[in-house]
């Protein structure tokens, strides 16, 4: 019988789905991503549950919807239940790690991992509180803090990401050959601060670099639930100029560069040891990047820019060089890591194994989903998307439907425009199917409520967590 492969595992933070060299970005290299892309299959429609780093990463650890498990933000953080697919290669005899970021609750939470190396949490175990308020939404503005730093430099994030490619590297050689391994090999860049070393901040012209095309300056306007968040915490206020908002993004570009050399040492290593052939490597990130578009950086938005993902599968029996635009999910990760270990995939999981789409004519009408709950929402909102139609319900304000074919940059609202009623009722349909949105938000600010009550109500609430991103460990 033919051995089951070893898992391979990279997943970075905040990497933009365009920002790849083999998806066509005019400016960004990434040699190694577009290598592993030669050698796999890049699925070319793939989507995060959820626009934010603890309740994506929750839902990715599990298999499951947001709303299913109650992970709704960066305090309420995967703690081992319920189980996911790390349990289930435990109980199957494998021992899975993890080296890098996972950013659940505790590493002495039971989270289906053998070992944790290096692992970054959220802080304290605590996190980010004070983003749990939103019923209401503050009215007083908090000052945006994530781009404080920018520019060349090296960041603890950074070293950390150093770290965690030389310990991956070191993991990828030792490893023995009597039965599969899995090893989850974490990263945080390009997550802000937006800070890299001045080698890979010098591969972009700052003068070269464009404004995002959808900005307030010209022309467009907010949705209402994107202008509430705007105004409870607007990070583009934090310029004083376009120069800067152009060095933000050559810095982002930078650290796709910087990330993408820790990508190749891991996958080098992987050559090396003579195990590439028999490794099913699998690359993601946990959500997107706004990168000023629509006035917004960071992710927590359902447009493209924040919910769409690079997904890139290579491996035994996987076609060389192709990309599979059938809707994908980050939540079809965990099906495709357990079929390809001959394991059983629990029914209870939203995902579907990957490696069958390969074989088939891609599936334009697959649905896929994403929600957020997180820090500046004043209400739920939901996503369902096809391959050409993406469908996004806010609770208490008005949805919004975009033509992705004719307008990929989802620019212009057709939920009330003549001729697409019937379209957005199918869409609201798809969504219904998943979830009563209305519901959702409820038990969500509900859990929310009482987690705030706990720490002590609003005020105090308030003042708990980081104001940006979790510190690394020390």
């Amino acid at each position: 019988m033919t051995r089951r492969p070893n898992i391979l595992l990279i997943m970075t933070d905040e990497h933009q789905a365009a920002a790849m060299s083999c998806r066509g970005h005019p400016l960004v290299k990434t040699p190694n991503l577009d290598r592993l892309a030669s050698r796999g299959t890049a699925f070319t429609n793939a989507y995060t549950p959820s626009p934010i780093c603890v309740p994506a990463r929750a839902a990715f650890a599990t298999g499951r919807y947001v709303h299913q498990i109650g992970c709704w933000d960066n305090a309420i953080a995967y703690q081992g239940s319920p189980t996911g697919w790390g349990h289930a290669l435990l109980q199957a005899g494998l021992e899975p790690v993890s080296v890098g970021k996972l950013h659940y609750r505790s590493a002495k939470d039971p989270t289906g991992l053998a070992e944790q190396v290096m692992p970054l949490h959220i802080q304290d175990g605590v996190g980010q509180v004070w983003g749990s308020l939103r019923d209401p939404l503050p009215d007083t503005p908090r000052p945006g803090r994530m781009l404080k730093e920018i520019g060349a430099g090296l960041s603890d994030y950074n070293r950390y990401d150093n770290a965690v490619a030389e310990e991956a590297v070191l993991r990828v050689r030792n490893t023995g050959h009597a039965k599969p391994w899995v090893l989850f090999t974490s990263f945080v860049a390009p997550h802000f601060p937006l800070v890299v070393p001045r080698e890979y901040l010098d591969l972009y012209s700052v003068d070269a670099i464009e404004m995002p095309p959808l900005r307030i300056e010209s022309g467009y306007r907010p949705h209402p639930w994107q202008a509430r968040m705007n105004a409870f915490r607007n990070e583009d206020s934090q310029f004083t100029d376009d120069a800067e908002r152009r060095l933000a993004i050559a810095a982002y570009l930078g650290l796709c560069t910087f990330i993408d050399a820790r990508i190749g040492m891991v996958l080098n290593a992987l050559e090396k040891s003579g195990q590439m052939d028999n490794t099913l490597v699998i690359y993601c990130s946990d959500h997107g990047e706004t990168l000023g578009q629509r006035n917004r950086w960071g992710k927590s938005v359902l447009y493209g820019e924040a919910t769409r993902i690079p997904l890139i599968v290579a491996g035994p029996g996987v076609p060389k060089g192709e990309c599979c635009s059938t809707p994908a999910s980050l939540l079809d990760v965990p099906p495709t890591i357990l079929s390809a270990l001959n394991l059983p995939v629990p029914p209870d999981w939203m995902g579907e194994n990957l490696l069958p789409f390969l074989q088939k004519p891609d599936n334009p009408e697959r649905t896929v989903f994403s929600e957020y709950h997180a820090l500046g929402s004043p209400s739920g909102a939901f996503m369902v998307a096809n391959q050409r139609w993406k469908y996004h319900h806010y609770v208490g304000y008005t949805p919004e439907l975009f033509d992705l074919k004719s307008d990929p940059l989802e620019s212009t609202n057709l939920a009330a425009a003549r001729g697409h009623s019937a379209m957005a009722r199918t869409m609201r349909e798809r969504l219904l199917q998943i979830c009563d949105p209305e519901a959702v938000d409820r038990m969500a600010k509900d859990d929310q409520n009482a987690l705030i009550k706990r720490f002590g109500g609003r005020e105090a609430a308030s003042g708990i967590g980081p104001e940006g991103a979790s510190p690394v460990p020390t």
